[in-house]
Order: structure tokens, then sequence, then C-alpha cells
């Protein structure tokens, strides 16, 4: 039983929690131990997850709110007051991201680097700009000359920021247009060529370049003006969509159709420039259905600050972090193919300490082995030019029968997916979708080899997406292994798939919605009855987000029943640690450092017989019950001490590590202990594990 009574008290917001996880990206920007232009992509790194936060966390909160009905009820007002706390909370942050800011382009004044202004051009870079735009930037430049025909919501980017101008003969307005910044096909930051004479390097931002070329944008011989004017504006959408569920609808027809019903999403949030007119700003507001719901915000002249995330760093080496070298595994030294490797033994990859390339020429190895006949694989995410694709189409070129699970519903992917897979499907490859509104979250494929006049089966079991590029900025695990018993239930979880409604049951790994819940809190009873009996107990998480409510109650009820619990979180958090009564025996730290913590690992001590799992799934309600997540148990174990010395210099880290309590300060964890910066120790540690397979 608790002893302390359980009340929405007892949970932190999930909105709130996610805006204090972002406050600890943003105090990466303040850290002077970082360099310099890493502290400048952290702050791209705050801006981006500020606009996926309106578009799917506040967007949430205003759905809820539109579809109650009483607007004076209880529920309404709770949220109402939910939205006023949120947009407080973002108010501060916005002030303190802007004081940062303003630092460290004073602190690149100092290297000699100068962020510009079309103002402050030179009259050598005036000229050189004139020459860039014509070439480089005005094939990109589509203007859209607004009347009350056009329809604004429809028309204005999301995507990137966008320009509003005005035109204006004798001081009246002639025409309004709107100039979407391509930012895409071109830098955002054009790097001008240095003058001669002159040590200092200059960086002109794509708008204010566009700013600096209104004219030869806007031909006086095609508008006639006399007054030109140019404002930023940015327009977050709800990411938010309901599929269409006609029975007639193909899947791929369905997600078409409804990525269209986002791009005519309702506007969440509004940033616009501060010295705007108010008439076009009150124009702007009702031609876009601003409602008091929205956030609407005065900036500067850039509104769009994740693109800080493609500052250049000028070949300037004491600006950014140096390198870490890449580990080799081990145990893939001396043997001609990964497969005959992973025969031997299992792999536990953990990236990007070891490389993905592993996984790359591993699938790649198979596309041509006369003795493979089938790769199944499902894909959440991949990257835009993906050697795993690649690979899996060689396969069927040469006779493979390989079929991918291909995830329609990956927000902010979707439409690349569907792209995927129609290329695959072009390829002779079966592909299958996931049902509409139930994703597939796992990270799994599996290899079948005849073998010895057997068919033979090689497993991947991933905490993280095949995906090249963010596989060497996302920590993550991976399983290779051959032991029949993941083997078997991974080829179970693929017909599963196929065949949801067949039955299916599992002895080994974590699937959902199967049993998961079911083995997480009989796992967590097991540790609640070791520690009444007065045995060893403890458990360590280590996942991305906690908020399933059921999980969080009996964690609560663990921690009063004496189960020392440790965590290490990313993002949001329910749980509130450290609250006499209720979660006292609980820890939570969360590591925000150069790579981003992505794994999800479950540790239960079993009275001294411990049992890890790595899984794909987080600890919320969507991951337990309404995906496909995969976690499987480390049962070789080499994998399972080295997955615990990891979790362990994790829980070390004095340095990287924040307290997540329950009022969410975010203090850095400091003790007398000796310093210990997790991400580093972690890559020496598996640096001298490999080292001394190598001498043995």
């Amino acid at each position: 039983m608790l002893s302390l009574a359980i009340d929405e008290s007892s949970y932190t917001s999930k909105e709130l929690s996610w805006l204090a996880f972002n406050e600890r990206v943003l105090q990466e920007a303040y850290d002077e131990s970082n360099p310099l232009l890493e502290r400048i992509r952290f702050l791209g790194i705050f801006a981006s997850n500020l606009d996926e936060f309106y578009q799917v966390r506040f967007a949430n909160l205003k759905h809820k709110l539109l579809i109650i009905r009483g607007q004076e009820s209880q529920p309404a007002k709770q949220i109402r007051s939910q939205l006023a706390v949120i947009q407080q909370r973002t108010e501060t942050l916005n002030k303190q991201f802007n004081e940062i800011y303003s630092r460290l382009m004073l602190r690149l004044a100092k290297h000699k680097i100068f962020l510009i202004n079309e103002t402050q051009l030179s009259p050598y870079h005036q000229n050189w700009l004139k020459t860039y735009f014509k070439q480089e930037i005005k094939p990109y430049i589509f203007p859209i000359i607004l009347n009350e025909d056009i329809d604004l919501l429809t028309s204005l980017s999301a995507h990137n920021s966008n320009l509003i101008i005005e035109l204006k003969k004798n001081k009246k307005i002639q025409t309004l247009a709107i100039l979407p910044i391509p930012s895409d096909p071109i830098p955002r930051f054009i790097v001008l060529p240095k003058e001669r004479y002159k040590r200092h390097q200059g960086i002109v931002l794509l708008d204010n370049v566009l700013r600096f070329c209104l004219e030869d944008i806007f031909d006086t011989e095609i508008f006639n003006y006399d007054e030109i004017s140019a404002y930023s504006i940015k327009m977050t959408r709800d990411a938010e969509y309901d599929l269409i569920t006609e029975v007639e609808y193909s899947l791929l027809e369905l997600m078409s159709s409804s990525l269209k019903q986002r791009v005519t999403a309702q506007p969440v949030r509004f940033l616009y420039e501060k010295s705007m007119p108010k008439a076009l700003l009150k124009m702007l507001k009702r031609r876009l259905n601003i409602s008091s719901l929205d956030s609407v915000e005065a900036g500067g002249r850039y509104l769009s600050f994740k693109h800080l995330l493609q500052f250049p760093d000028l070949g300037n080496k004491e600006l950014v972090n140096a390198p870490l070298s890449v580990i080799a595994h081990p145990q893939l030294k001396h043997t001609p193919t990964i497969l005959e490797a992973i025969s031997k033994k299992d792999i536990l990859l953990y990236y990007p300490y070891h490389s993905f390339d592993t996984i790359c020429e591993l699938l790649r190895q198979a596309s041509f082995d006369p003795k493979v006949t089938a790769i199944k694989i499902n894909l959440y995410r991949v990257a835009k030019k993906s050697r795993v694709i690649e690979a899996l189409m060689n396969a069927a070129n040469n006779g493979k029968q390989v079929t991918v699970i291909i995830e329609l519903q990956a927000r902010f992917d979707e439409e690349a997916n569907i792209n995927w897979a129609k290329r695959l499907t072009d390829n002779n490859i079966k592909v299958v979708f996931s049902s509409p509104g139930f994703k597939i979250h796992s990270k799994l494929f599996l290899i079948t080899r005849r073998e010895n006049e057997q068919l033979v089966d090689y497993a991947h079991i991933g905490t993280g997406n095949f995906h090249e590029s963010t596989a060497r900025i996302y920590t993550d695990f991976a399983l290779l292994t051959k032991n029949s018993k993941i083997s078997e239930e991974v080829k179970r979880v693929f017909r599963f798939i196929e065949m949801p409604f067949s039955p299916t049951k599992f002895s080994h790994l974590l699937v959902s919605p199967i049993n998961v819940r079911n083995r997480l809190s009989a796992l967590i009873n097991r540790e609640i009855k070791h520690a009444q009996a007065g045995k060893k107990s403890g458990i360590i998480l280590k996942i991305n987000n906690l908020v399933d409510q059921e999980i969080v109650d009996l964690l609560y009820t663990a921690s009063q029943a004496g189960v020392k619990i440790r965590m290490i979180l990313r993002g949001m958090c329910s749980l509130r640690a450290g609250v006499s009564g209720l979660s006292e025996n609980i820890q939570i730290i969360s590591i925000i450092d150069r790579f981003l913590e992505h794994p999800r690992v479950y540790y239960f001590e079993n009275d001294g017989d411990p049992d890890v799992y790595i899984s794909s799934a987080d600890w919320m309600t969507r991951n337990l019950d309404r995906r496909i997540e995969v976690g499987a148990p480390l049962l070789d174990i080499d994998a399972k001490q080295c997955v615990i010395d990891i979790l362990n210099l994790q829980l070390s880290d004095n340095i990287k590590a924040r307290i997540i309590d329950a009022e969410e300060k975010n203090k850095y964890v400091r003790n007398d202990q000796p310093p210990c910066r997790s991400q580093l120790a972690i890559h020496d540690y598996l640096l001298n594990q490999s080292n001394k397979k190598i001498k043995e």
C-alpha cells in the first residue's frame, strides 16, 4: 500500500517536463566548457525542439480544449491554465535564449567572425552578393502575390521562415507579397569571401541577402512602387492530423491525403518581426485564422533559429568538438564476414562509438551471399541516401526474398517513407504497412541463411533507427545474435506484423502491445517482493520518456517497498522523484552532451542475478499499448556486463548530468567523486575493452 495518497500533485505535467528538458539543452549553450560553435548549435537544437513542441504537445492541448463542450467546465479551465503556464515558461526560456545568443555573437566577434546584415556590407561584398544572388539564389525565389483570392493559410510555408513584402507608391500600399526563404537548397548562412588585407570573416544570413536584393526580385517595371519594406514572419502548424478511413482508400492514399491535411493545418504559433506595422499584423492574423488559443510572439529580424544547427565551422578546429575515434569492435577484427562473427558470439554495438557501417556492411554482404535466402526488416526512419535501402534492393536483384515493413506514420518522415515504399515496390520487394493509427516502432531485421542443409536465422534488435546520419550523433545499442531463443521470436514478431490477429506468444522478447505492460509490471513486482523479503533488489532505467501513469504508480509502490530505483532519463518525466513518503528511493538524472542519449535499457537486480533488456520502447502509454515495440534480454554474459558498465558510468556522471527532482530545476550533479563526463568515459571504456580483446 502507498503511504502517501496519489493525486494530481503526484505527477508532473508532461508538457512542462518537456520544456524542462529543453531548458537542459539551453544550458549546454551557456556551458563555457563547450566549444563556441557547439554552443551555437545547441541554440539551434533548442529552437528546433521548441518548434516541434508547438507542433505536437501544444497542439494536442489545443485539440483537447476545442473538443470540450463546456468551455467553462473544470477540465477546460485546467487546460487554459496549463496553456498560460506554458506560455509564461516559453517566454522565460526565449529571454534566456536571446541573452545567450547575443553573448555568443560577441564571442564570435572576438574570433574575427561577424554575422552581418545587408546594411553592413562593404562595396566589395555588395558586388559579390549581387552576382551570387543571380547565380545561386534567384532560381529558387518564388514570391506569392497576395490578393483576397489567395488562401494565405495554404500558401504560407510553415517549413521555413518567410518575408512579407510591402510595395508602396506615394505612401500607399500597392502590393503585398510573401517571400518564402528557400533554405533547403541554399545554405542559410553564406560565408563571404575574405577581402584582401582584412583578417575578419563575414557571414550573412540568407534572409538578409533577400532583403539586400529585393529590387532584383520585384522589378519596378513590373511592380509600380517607390518604397519597399520587408518583415519576417514564421508560422508553426499543428502537426497532428486525422487519417481518412474510407475503406476503398489504400494506405498510401490515406497517408498522402493526411499529409495534404497537414499542409493546410491550423497554426498554433505565429512569430512576427516586432517592427511590423500594426495594420499589417492585424491583416495577417485575420487571414491565418489566428485565435486566442494560439501563441503569438514578437521577435527580431531572424525568427528561424533552428538553422543555427547549420552554422559553418569555417575550418577552425578550436571552435568545435574534437572528433572521437570510431572504435573497431574486437569480434569483427579477424573474421572474413560479419555473419561468421555473429555465429561465434553475440555482438553488441553501441553507436556512435562503434560505427553504423557495420550494419550497412552486414546487409551488403547478405545481399549477395549465395547462402542467404531471405531478409526481413522494419524501417521507421532512414537516411536520405540510404545504404540500407540500396542493400535491400540488391538482395532482391540477387533473388533473395526481401520483405520490408515500412512505417508510413513516422511523424515528419511520412512523405519520405511513402516514396521509399514506392521505390521498394518497384524493385520487386514485398512491402508491408502497419494499420492506420498503429505504428511499428521496433528496430528489427532477420537474415535467413542455409547452413548444413538447414535454415538458420540471424537477428538484429536495436534501440535506434537504421539511419546512417543519426547513428553518428545518437547513442544507441544494437544486438546481433544467432541465438535461436531470440531469432525464433523475432521471426514471430514479423509474422505478427503481417498477420496481427494471429495468436502469438513470446517467452523472451518484450513485445508491445502483446506482453510488455504485463511483463514490466511482473518484473517490478518481483523487485518489490525481493525488497520485502530482504533480498537484493533494484531497478535501473535508461529511457527517453516516462509518462505512463500506471507504470509511474507501480514505481512509487516499489520505492515505498524499499526498492532503490535509479533512472537516466532524457526527456519527459511525470514521476516526481525524491518526495518523502512517495518516492524517496527514486533518483533521476538527465545527461545532455555532445551526443543525443537515445537508448532504452531496463535493468532489474533479481537478487543478484540481474536481467537486462534493450528496447525500442519508452515508458509512455502509446509505446506500451498502441505501437509494435520490441525489447530483448541480453543473454550473452559479456554483452550484459558491457551494458551494466555503461549504465554505471552514466550514473557516475558529475559533469553533464542534471538532477531531475520534483521541482525540475535542472541542477547539475556535483559531488566529491572523481570527475566523470560519461560520454567521454564510455569512449575510453570501449576503447580499452577493444584493446584488451586484441591483446588476448
